[in-house]
Protein backbone atom coordinates (compact mmCIF):
# COMPACT_ATOMS: atom_id res chain seq x y z
CA UNK A 1 0.00 0.00 0.00
CA UNK A 2 1.51 3.64 -1.03
CA UNK A 3 2.15 5.48 2.09
CA UNK A 4 4.02 8.80 0.59
CA UNK A 5 1.53 10.98 0.20
CA UNK A 6 0.28 10.75 3.83
CA UNK A 7 3.39 12.18 4.61
CA UNK A 8 3.07 15.37 2.19
CA UNK A 9 1.86 18.73 3.62
CA UNK A 10 -0.77 20.76 2.32
CA UNK A 11 -0.96 19.55 -1.27
CA UNK A 12 -4.55 18.64 -1.22
CA UNK A 13 -4.07 15.62 -3.06
CA UNK A 14 -5.09 12.30 -2.28
CA UNK A 15 -5.12 8.67 -3.56
CA UNK A 16 -8.49 6.56 -4.45
CA UNK A 17 -8.59 2.93 -4.30
CA UNK A 18 -11.09 2.20 -7.16
CA UNK A 19 -13.47 -1.20 -6.82
CA UNK A 20 -16.30 -2.28 -8.33
CA UNK A 21 -19.65 -3.77 -7.22
CA UNK A 22 -21.76 -5.21 -10.00
CA UNK A 23 -19.97 -3.23 -12.71
CA UNK A 24 -20.44 0.10 -10.89
CA UNK A 25 -17.37 1.89 -10.08
CA UNK A 26 -16.94 3.08 -6.18
CA UNK A 27 -13.63 4.82 -4.27
CA UNK A 28 -12.42 5.14 -1.04
CA UNK A 29 -9.35 7.26 -0.03
CA UNK A 30 -6.38 5.05 0.43
CA UNK A 31 -5.81 6.48 3.71
CA UNK A 32 -8.41 4.34 4.91
CA UNK A 33 -7.12 0.99 3.84
CA UNK A 34 -4.90 -1.14 5.33
CA UNK A 35 -5.40 -4.57 3.12
CA UNK A 36 -6.62 -5.87 0.21
CA UNK A 37 -7.38 -9.81 0.57
CA UNK A 38 -8.93 -12.51 -1.31
CA UNK A 39 -12.26 -13.40 -0.67
CA UNK A 40 -12.00 -16.42 2.35
CA UNK A 41 -15.18 -17.96 4.34
CA UNK A 42 -16.57 -16.23 7.14
CA UNK A 43 -17.75 -17.25 10.14
CA UNK A 44 -21.54 -16.30 10.81
CA UNK A 45 -22.34 -14.30 13.48
CA UNK A 46 -26.48 -14.82 14.43
CA UNK A 47 -28.81 -11.97 15.46
CA UNK A 48 -26.67 -9.35 13.29
CA UNK A 49 -27.44 -6.52 10.65
CA UNK A 50 -28.21 -8.05 7.63
CA UNK A 51 -25.26 -6.41 5.86
CA UNK A 52 -22.57 -8.47 8.31
CA UNK A 53 -21.57 -11.25 6.71
CA UNK A 54 -19.74 -12.20 10.33
CA UNK A 55 -16.44 -12.17 11.16
CA UNK A 56 -12.77 -13.61 10.50
CA UNK A 57 -9.09 -13.85 12.24
CA UNK A 58 -6.64 -12.87 9.60
CA UNK A 59 -3.68 -12.51 11.95
CA UNK A 60 -5.23 -13.96 15.29
CA UNK A 61 -7.38 -10.30 14.53
CA UNK A 62 -11.11 -10.36 15.10
CA UNK A 63 -12.84 -8.26 12.23
CA UNK A 64 -16.10 -7.54 10.97
CA UNK A 65 -17.05 -8.39 7.72
CA UNK A 66 -19.81 -6.62 5.81
CA UNK A 67 -21.35 -7.02 2.63
CA UNK A 68 -21.34 -4.03 0.71
CA UNK A 69 -23.31 -5.57 -2.50
CA UNK A 70 -25.65 -6.31 0.12
CA UNK A 71 -25.99 -2.79 1.80
CA UNK A 72 -26.20 -1.27 -1.79
CA UNK A 73 -29.11 -3.37 -2.77
CA UNK A 74 -26.62 -4.61 -5.75
CA UNK A 75 -26.62 -8.20 -6.95
CA UNK A 76 -23.69 -10.91 -5.73
CA UNK A 77 -21.48 -12.59 -7.83
CA UNK A 78 -22.15 -15.85 -9.24
CA UNK A 79 -18.77 -17.02 -8.26
CA UNK A 80 -18.25 -15.81 -4.99
CA UNK A 81 -14.78 -17.11 -4.60
CA UNK A 82 -13.52 -14.76 -7.02
CA UNK A 83 -14.40 -11.30 -5.26
CA UNK A 84 -12.39 -8.99 -2.96
CA UNK A 85 -11.92 -8.50 1.02
CA UNK A 86 -11.25 -4.53 1.44
CA UNK A 87 -10.21 -4.11 5.16
CA UNK A 88 -9.93 -0.56 6.03
CA UNK A 89 -8.94 1.11 9.45
CA UNK A 90 -10.74 4.45 10.57
CA UNK A 91 -12.68 5.55 13.38
CA UNK A 92 -10.22 3.90 15.27
CA UNK A 93 -12.17 0.33 14.25
CA UNK A 94 -11.13 -2.02 11.84
CA UNK A 95 -13.62 -3.23 9.26
CA UNK A 96 -13.47 -5.53 6.04
CA UNK A 97 -16.12 -4.37 3.33
CA UNK A 98 -16.96 -7.62 0.79
CA UNK A 99 -16.28 -6.21 -2.80
CA UNK A 100 -16.18 -7.90 -5.96
CA UNK A 101 -12.86 -6.27 -7.67
CA UNK A 102 -10.18 -3.84 -6.70
CA UNK A 103 -9.13 -2.19 -9.80
CA UNK A 104 -5.88 -0.28 -8.88
CA UNK A 105 -5.16 3.27 -7.45
CA UNK A 106 -5.07 6.65 -8.57
CA UNK A 107 -3.57 9.74 -7.31
CA UNK A 108 -6.17 13.19 -7.83
CA UNK A 109 -6.66 16.80 -6.38
CA UNK A 110 -9.17 17.03 -3.88
CA UNK A 111 -10.22 19.69 -6.19
CA UNK A 112 -11.10 17.64 -9.25
CA UNK A 113 -13.54 15.73 -7.17
CA UNK A 114 -17.09 17.19 -7.48
CA UNK A 115 -20.16 17.11 -4.36
CA UNK A 116 -22.85 14.71 -5.49
CA UNK A 117 -26.13 16.32 -6.47
CA UNK A 118 -28.38 15.28 -3.16
CA UNK A 119 -31.46 14.60 -5.02
CA UNK A 120 -29.58 11.38 -7.16
CA UNK A 121 -27.38 10.35 -4.61
CA UNK A 122 -29.84 9.66 -1.63
CA UNK A 123 -31.39 13.28 -0.53
CA UNK A 124 -29.66 14.81 2.86
CA UNK A 125 -28.11 11.83 4.07
CA UNK A 126 -26.89 10.71 0.85
CA UNK A 127 -24.09 7.72 0.89
CA UNK A 128 -21.73 9.90 -1.66
CA UNK A 129 -19.23 11.93 -0.22
CA UNK A 130 -17.77 12.96 -3.88
CA UNK A 131 -17.74 12.13 -7.55
CA UNK A 132 -14.56 11.82 -10.27
CA UNK A 133 -13.75 11.39 -13.30
CA UNK A 134 -10.77 9.48 -14.37
CA UNK A 135 -9.99 8.57 -17.94
CA UNK A 136 -13.74 7.22 -19.26
CA UNK A 137 -14.87 5.85 -15.65
CA UNK A 138 -17.21 8.07 -13.42
CA UNK A 139 -16.26 6.84 -10.08
CA UNK A 140 -18.59 7.86 -6.75
CA UNK A 141 -16.60 7.98 -3.23
CA UNK A 142 -19.17 6.25 -0.81
CA UNK A 143 -19.03 7.29 2.99
CA UNK A 144 -17.47 4.97 4.71
CA UNK A 145 -18.20 6.58 8.19
CA UNK A 146 -21.95 6.35 7.69
CA UNK A 147 -22.43 2.87 6.38
CA UNK A 148 -20.70 1.90 9.55
CA UNK A 149 -22.54 4.27 11.45
CA UNK A 150 -25.91 2.55 10.02
CA UNK A 151 -25.55 -0.59 11.27
CA UNK A 152 -24.04 -0.11 14.74
CA UNK A 153 -25.03 3.46 15.92
CA UNK A 154 -22.60 3.23 18.94
CA UNK A 155 -19.97 3.69 15.92
CA UNK A 156 -20.95 7.50 15.80
CA UNK A 157 -21.36 10.56 17.69
CA UNK A 158 -23.10 9.75 21.22
CA UNK A 159 -24.63 13.14 22.76
CA UNK A 160 -24.35 11.52 25.95
CA UNK A 161 -20.90 12.62 25.75
CA UNK A 162 -22.21 16.44 26.08
CA UNK A 163 -24.77 15.38 29.20
CA UNK A 164 -21.60 13.73 31.15
CA UNK A 165 -19.47 17.02 30.83
CA UNK A 166 -22.65 18.51 33.15
CA UNK A 167 -24.13 21.94 33.27
CA UNK A 168 -23.07 24.19 31.17
CA UNK A 169 -23.39 28.35 29.75
CA UNK A 170 -24.44 29.58 26.38
CA UNK A 171 -21.34 30.97 24.18
CA UNK A 172 -22.17 33.18 21.38
CA UNK A 173 -18.65 32.70 20.26
CA UNK A 174 -18.51 32.36 16.32
CA UNK A 175 -17.49 28.34 15.42
CA UNK A 176 -16.95 27.34 12.15
CA UNK A 177 -16.58 23.44 10.77
CA UNK A 178 -16.42 21.73 7.53
CA UNK A 179 -17.05 18.37 6.80
CA UNK A 180 -18.56 16.91 3.45
CA UNK A 181 -20.47 14.28 5.43
CA UNK A 182 -24.10 15.78 5.67
CA UNK A 183 -24.76 13.18 8.60
CA UNK A 184 -21.57 14.11 10.64
CA UNK A 185 -21.71 17.94 9.53
CA UNK A 186 -25.37 18.05 11.26
CA UNK A 187 -24.56 15.69 14.07
CA UNK A 188 -21.17 18.35 14.83
CA UNK A 189 -23.83 21.22 14.50
CA UNK A 190 -26.20 19.71 16.94
CA UNK A 191 -23.68 18.71 19.52
CA UNK A 192 -21.60 21.85 19.04
CA UNK A 193 -25.34 23.63 20.00
CA UNK A 194 -26.19 21.04 23.11
CA UNK A 195 -22.84 21.90 24.57
CA UNK A 196 -23.44 25.96 24.84
CA UNK A 197 -21.83 26.70 21.44
CA UNK A 198 -25.08 28.61 19.47
CA UNK A 199 -23.32 30.30 17.27
CA UNK A 200 -21.92 27.66 14.62
CA UNK A 201 -21.68 28.37 10.92
CA UNK A 202 -20.99 24.56 8.76
CA UNK A 203 -19.70 24.43 5.33
CA UNK A 204 -19.28 21.14 2.91
CA UNK A 205 -15.70 21.57 2.45
CA UNK A 206 -12.32 23.28 3.36
CA UNK A 207 -12.52 25.63 -0.28
CA UNK A 208 -16.50 27.18 0.74
CA UNK A 209 -14.83 27.28 3.89
CA UNK A 210 -11.54 28.89 3.16
CA UNK A 211 -13.56 31.40 1.03
CA UNK A 212 -15.65 32.53 3.79
CA UNK A 213 -12.39 32.67 6.07
CA UNK A 214 -10.86 35.31 3.40
CA UNK A 215 -14.04 36.97 3.16
CA UNK A 216 -14.36 37.65 6.72
CA UNK A 217 -10.79 38.80 7.24
CA UNK A 218 -11.04 41.18 4.82
CA UNK A 219 -13.94 42.70 6.68
CA UNK A 220 -12.21 42.58 9.93
CA UNK A 221 -8.89 44.53 8.32
CA UNK A 222 -11.39 47.34 6.63
CA UNK A 223 -12.92 47.78 9.82
CA UNK A 224 -9.75 47.38 12.50
CA UNK A 225 -11.65 44.72 14.12
CA UNK A 226 -10.46 41.40 15.48
CA UNK A 227 -10.94 38.56 13.20
CA UNK A 228 -12.08 36.48 16.23
CA UNK A 229 -14.95 38.57 16.63
CA UNK A 230 -16.29 36.77 13.33
CA UNK A 231 -14.27 33.60 14.16
CA UNK A 232 -13.35 32.20 17.11
CA UNK A 233 -12.34 28.62 15.81
CA UNK A 234 -12.01 26.40 13.32
CA UNK A 235 -13.05 23.04 13.23
CA UNK A 236 -12.28 20.72 9.79
CA UNK A 237 -12.77 17.07 8.76
CA UNK A 238 -9.42 16.05 6.80
CA UNK A 239 -11.36 14.25 3.54
CA UNK A 240 -13.50 16.56 1.28
CA UNK A 241 -14.10 17.53 -2.15
CA UNK A 242 -12.49 20.67 -3.38
CA UNK A 243 -10.21 21.24 -0.80
CA UNK A 244 -8.71 19.00 2.09
CA UNK A 245 -8.52 19.93 5.83
CA UNK A 246 -4.71 20.20 5.69
CA UNK A 247 -4.83 22.02 2.58
CA UNK A 248 -7.14 24.39 4.89
CA UNK A 249 -4.96 24.52 7.69
CA UNK A 250 -1.92 25.52 5.81
CA UNK A 251 -3.71 27.68 3.93
CA UNK A 252 -4.71 29.60 7.47
CA UNK A 253 -1.29 28.94 9.65
CA UNK A 254 0.64 30.62 6.49
CA UNK A 255 -2.12 34.30 6.70
CA UNK A 256 -0.62 36.59 8.71
CA UNK A 257 -4.01 37.67 10.43
CA UNK A 258 -5.72 33.93 10.45
CA UNK A 259 -3.21 31.92 11.96
CA UNK A 260 -3.90 33.29 15.16
CA UNK A 261 -7.18 31.00 14.73
CA UNK A 262 -7.08 27.98 16.87
CA UNK A 263 -7.67 24.85 14.41
CA UNK A 264 -9.22 21.51 15.20
CA UNK A 265 -9.13 18.26 12.80
CA UNK A 266 -11.61 16.20 13.60
CA UNK A 267 -11.55 13.11 11.67
CA UNK A 268 -11.62 9.06 11.71
CA UNK A 269 -8.23 9.21 9.91
CA UNK A 270 -6.64 10.23 12.66
CA UNK A 271 -3.39 8.10 13.81
CA UNK A 272 -0.15 8.44 14.29
CA UNK A 273 1.03 9.56 10.65
CA UNK A 274 -1.56 11.98 10.83
CA UNK A 275 -0.33 13.47 13.74
CA UNK A 276 2.99 14.31 12.29
CA UNK A 277 1.58 15.90 9.40
CA UNK A 278 -0.93 17.94 11.61
CA UNK A 279 1.99 19.05 13.66
CA UNK A 280 4.19 19.73 10.28
CA UNK A 281 1.21 22.13 9.30
CA UNK A 282 0.90 24.27 12.91
CA UNK A 283 -2.58 22.72 13.79
CA UNK A 284 -4.11 23.31 17.21
CA UNK A 285 -5.41 20.33 18.00
CA UNK A 286 -5.59 16.53 16.03
CA UNK A 287 -8.89 14.27 16.82
CA UNK A 288 -10.52 11.14 16.07
CA UNK A 289 -13.83 10.84 15.68
CA UNK A 290 -16.08 9.75 16.96
CA UNK A 291 -15.28 11.51 20.67
CA UNK A 292 -17.34 14.63 20.78
CA UNK A 293 -16.74 15.02 23.80
CA UNK A 294 -13.30 15.59 23.22
CA UNK A 295 -13.91 18.01 20.65
CA UNK A 296 -15.94 20.11 22.94
CA UNK A 297 -13.52 20.28 25.73
CA UNK A 298 -10.93 21.47 23.28
CA UNK A 299 -12.91 24.17 22.06
CA UNK A 300 -13.16 24.88 25.72
CA UNK A 301 -9.78 25.00 26.02
CA UNK A 302 -9.06 27.20 23.23
CA UNK A 303 -11.81 29.99 23.12
CA UNK A 304 -13.47 29.73 26.69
Amino acid sequence: MSTDILLESGTNELEIMEFTIANNVFGINVAKVTEIMKYEPINFMPHSHPSVEGVFMPRNKIITVLNLPAYLGLPAHDDISRDMLMITGFNRLNVAFHVHTVEGIHRIRWNDIEKPDSTIYGGKEGLATGITKIADKIITIIDFEKIVFDINPETGIQMSEISDLGPRERSFKPIVTADDSVLLKKMIREALEQAGYTNVTSFPDGQELWDYLVKVRDESVQSDTPIENKVAAVISDIEMPKMDGHRLTKLIKDDKILSRLPVILFSSLIDETMQIKGESLGVNAQLSKPEIGNLVSTIDKWIL
